[in-house]
């Protein structure tokens, strides 16, 4: 990738999002979150907010930038490797559909990405844990569909075929993406923990619900002897 492109996609792309995002949320409430955070508070549930353009994509090109290192490339390692062999049936299929993909996306904005969810279906269950290959035009990112995203390169029309290799043989930082893989088993974790501690107190709830009902009912039984 030459510093060309990159100064094009950080100069003009990336810089003139930040700046429009800036001007939208000044003085609102938006303006105290996270970033993620108001990606989802103005995607709205799919009726989007004018500001989510402007978010979406700015989190898009930082998390595209991070996807990449000086010297990257090569094979990841560890468990994400063997998610990768488990779920595309090995490392060398897994990049043929990852390329595939980005040669085939069209539309304004476009971006390829490796996440933990479902390709078919948004809002991943439970069932659905596995590394998918999903395409995201028009500044749409996982985030909204409730994935644990992993990898992004964002694709363009010029020399696009060199430039996935280029991204995917020498730039790809697999560092990064085991570092949001184990992101998304602490959040997994976490989940589950609140899951577990709801249900504890839907089970005090019901059995309380009983107990009152079984002090009522032998309240009545007095009463009828008296």
């Amino acid at each position: 990738m030459s510093q060309e492109t990159v100064e094009r996609h950080w100069g003009r792309h990336h810089r003139e999002h930040l700046n429009s995002l800036n001007t939208h949320i000044a003085g609102s409430e938006l303006n105290e979150m996270p970033l993620e955070e108001i990606v989802l508070a103005s995607y709205n549930k799919g009726d989007c907010l004018p500001v989510f353009i402007h978010a979406a994509q700015t989190w898009n090109h930082d998390f595209f930038w991070q996807s990449m290192k000086p010297g990257g490339g090569g094979r990841p390692s560890g468990i994400l490797l063997q998610l990768i062999e488990r779920d595309f049936g090995s490392f060398e299929l897994f990049l043929k559909e990852f390329k595939t993909a980005a040669l085939t996306q069209f539309g304004s904005d476009k971006s390829n990405r490796l996440d933990v969810g479902n390709a078919v279906n948004p809002c991943p269950s439970a069932e659905d844990n596995k590394l998918v290959v999903a395409k995201t035009p028009n500044a749409i990112n996982p985030l909204v569909w409730d994935y644990s995203p992993l990898l992004a390169i964002d694709v363009w029309e010029n020399q696009r075929a060199e430039y996935i290799s280029v991204f995917m043989d020498k730039l790809v930082s697999w560092d990064f993406v085991s570092s949001r893989l184990a992101m998304a088993f602490a959040r997994d974790e976490e989940r589950a923990r609140k899951d577990a501690s709801n249900s504890e107190e839907d089970d005090w709830v019901l059995a309380d619900s009983a107990a009152r009902e079984m002090f009522l009912d032998s309240d009545d039984d007095g009463s009828e002897t008296e």
